[in-house]
């Protein structure tokens, strides 16, 4: 009898034509999985292997648009989910009403896996569990219509003691890489470690999910230079850790992310399904990505509704040469500027998912910059090589580090964001930071966009700052901060940005998530962090911000 491993997962769900949603499960041993839909909806699939593992991402056809189904999971007529004795409501699969233009959605980034529940957290309570608490003893309608995972999932370089002690008895923890993950299997465990949890398995189960990755997913500080990237291709375990870190992402992250049209006419996908085992097609694949990322679009759009999602990758599309530093290659670039452009006026809201924050702490994107520019040769070879060490030393890589990209979004939040069409909001959501915070553009010397564009930063949903980074982030705000900022800046030869950009909330510290709850133009943000209740009771999530987007803006407005 075929046993479920791992999931289900409730990916995509259809906004557009309705009626049919994707459900990912991981079995122990090759079979048929099943979903059958309370409704009478449902679809099933076969497994396809990778490195003795079985996946299947099932096609659940015939939903009811505006209706919410209880589902099941079968594995070879064997039904698997709900699990028995389960203390947790029903999984359920909403198919959105035709027409809707209302959609609540849910973000954070930046998860350590939550320890057994019997066992002490050191960084407090998960978000993620709490949500899921929450959500338990809620009617469906409450739930998000869609949980965005903005980056590191799981962490290959930072794994826990368990961990760790599973690790030791597979091979030598004082041979590189010691306790970080080394190859696929390893990754799989991180996968276990974390969506085992039973409160995020059920939450997973039963709110769609999108994930894009982040440094951590790979390895701190992937794809920071051409240099980072020379000296780790040198080592003897990079190419196996990073070939297995993409295999792994596209199985567990990736597909679910895709429409069923896009499954259809992705290659990869179908090359793995035609093959007994799938693993030197997946691995061939992972490979090219690597040494060519131009040959691969991890990034992707969703539309709910009026609401349209871009997805965009900020990690592996990078042009690291010293003097065409780019976030984003040409061809990743173009698409981005296209799905924003595309039928403008279709959507009220642009929401553009990507890891690493755009707007920084002033003093913080003046300090990137400036090390940009002298890693480029500004200031001459020893400030160069200087400038190496710094970027690698306090992770000076974000949006800020690569200038033009920067630029390049503001242009294309002007151009979106204006005159016919244009959407009410424009909002950028990020992590990475382990903190949270609200910061809004002006332009320099020229109206601004009609849209409201904004910056929401949430992280970490399970993670920890030192204080000295919490001291660090307050203070780039700060108007002496903004002054050391300028004096990089004019060192740096940088200029000043195109745009200037004020804090107008946070910055909050803890484990949280944001929600957006769109509803035609109008926007609302809720900040809920997971805190301790009173007296040793279980951990809530509390309502620490909240805001209106879409305040009517002046279009005079002008920043010096």
């Amino acid at each position: 009898m075929a046993g479920l491993r791992l999931g289900p997962l409730l990916r995509f769900v259809d906004w557009e034509a309705g009626g049919t949603a994707t459900v990912w499960v991981e079995a122990d041993r090759a079979c048929t999985a099943e979903v059958r839909c309370a409704d009478g909806a449902g679809g099933s699939a076969p497994t396809f292997r990778v490195a003795d593992h079985f996946y299947a991402l099932v096609l659940v056809t015939g939903l009811t648009p505006g209706t919410t189904t209880e589902y099941e999971v079968l594995l070879d007529g064997d039904r698997v989910w709900p699990l028995e004795h389960s203390a947790f409501p029903p999984s359920t699969i909403t198919s959105p009403e035709a027409g809707s233009t209302a959609v609540t959605v849910s973000f954070g980034s930046c998860r350590w896996a939550a320890p057994a529940a019997e066992d002490h957290d050191p960084v407090g309570p998960d978000a993620l569990d709490t949500l899921a608490a929450r959500l338990a003893a809620a009617p469906p309608s409450e739930r998000p219509d869609v949980l965005l995972l903005l980056g590191d999932q799981v962490y290959a370089d930072e794994t826990s003691e368990s961990t760790r002690e599973w690790l030791a008895k597979r091979r030598d923890l004082d041979q590189a890489p010691g306790a970080e993950v080394a190859d696929y299997e390893e990754y799989t465990h991180l996968y276990d470690e974390s969506w085992l949890d039973p409160d995020v398995r059920w939450l997973l189960s039963t709110v769609p999910n999108c994930m894009i990755f982040d440094d951590h997913d790979l390895i701190d500080d992937w794809n920071t230079s051409a240099a980072w990237v020379s000296d780790m291709r040198a080592t003897a375990w990079w190419q196996k850790r990073v070939t297995s870190g993409l295999m792994s992402y596209w199985v567990y992250q990736h597909l679910g992310n895709l429409t069923p049209a896009e499954l259809e006419r992705d290659e990869t996908y179908a090359a793995v399904r035609s093959v007994p085992d799938g693993t030197e097609e997946l691995r061939a694949f992972a490979t090219k990505a690597d040494l060519d990322p131009a040959c691969v679009r991890w990034s992707y759009r969703r539309d709910f509704g009026r609401t349209r999602l871009l997805m965009v990758d900020s990690r592996a599309a990078r042009v690291l040469e010293e003097k065409s530093r780019a976030m984003l290659d040409q061809g990743e670039a173009g698409w981005v500027r296209e799905q924003a452009l595309d039928r403008k006026g279709s959507y009220d809201h642009l929401l553009v998912g990507t890891s690493l924050p755009w707007l920084l702490p002033p003093l913080i994107h003046d300090a990137e910059s400036w090390n940009a520019a002298l890693c480029r040769g500004e200031r001459g070879e020893r400030w160069a090589r200087l400038g190496e060490k710094l970027r690698r030393a306090a992770d000076l890589e974000h949006w800020a580090a690569f200038p033009d990209s920067f630029e390049e979004l503001v242009r294309l939040f002007a151009e979106t964001g204006t005159g016919e069409g244009a959407p009410a909001t424009i909002c950028v959501l990020s992590g990475d930071v382990h903190h949270a915070y609200v910061a809004e553009p002006d332009w320099r010397g020229k109206p601004g966009p009609d849209a409201h564009v904004v910056q929401l930063t949430c992280s970490p949903v399970h993670n920890s700052v030192p204080r000295s980074m919490r001291f660090g982030f307050r203070f780039g705000w700060s108007r002496f901060g903004r002054r050391l900022g300028h004096a990089l800046a004019r060192h740096g030869r940088t200029g000043r940005p195109p745009v200037h950009w004020d804090r107008t909330g946070g910055p909050w510290f803890g484990n949280q998530l944001m929600t957006l709850q769109l509803r035609g133009r109008a926007a609302h943000l809720r900040l809920d962090q997971a805190q301790m209740g009173d007296g040793g009771a279980d951990a809530r999530l509390v309502t620490v911000d909240e805001r209106e987007l879409t305040t009517a803006r002046d279009p005079s407005h002008t920043t010096g």
